[in-house]
């Protein structure tokens, strides 16, 4: 479970971010999680509550907003949002395609006091 790692590292650039602007606590977080990032979003959120604990994070409300995948056909420009990481274009059927967004995991805001 990977999530753990993520969870882990997402709360050190909080703490991190938060203790920049002196903060004795952060209420709330906001995640943008991407559809192909590979993220089981029930798990990070498990992963998350856990280790929050004994933190300045204890008790902050996570939203986690989901980015909707959409990538680009490199052969014949086709937009469209697949998905798997493996879809081919759904008009050429050519796997040659680039991610526009959905891939993403970022922390996007904090809430801090």
């Amino acid at each position: 479970m990977h999530e753990l790692s993520i969870a882990l590292s997402i709360i050190n650039l909080a703490t991190k971010e938060a203790e920049k602007s002196n903060a004795t606590r952060v209420s709330e977080l906001e995640l943008e999680i991407g559809e192909m990032a590979g993220v089981n979003i029930e798990a990070l959120e498990f992963s998350m509550s856990i280790a929050m604990q004994n933190t300045i994070l204890e008790g902050a409300k996570v939203r986690i907003v989901e980015i909707r995948s959409l990538a680009v056909c490199r052969d014949c420009k086709t937009r469209f949002s697949p998905v798997s990481m493996f879809d081919p274009c759904p008009r050429c059927y050519s796997h040659e395609i680039e991610f526009l967004r959905g891939r993403e995991l970022r922390l996007k805001s904090l809430l801090i006091e």
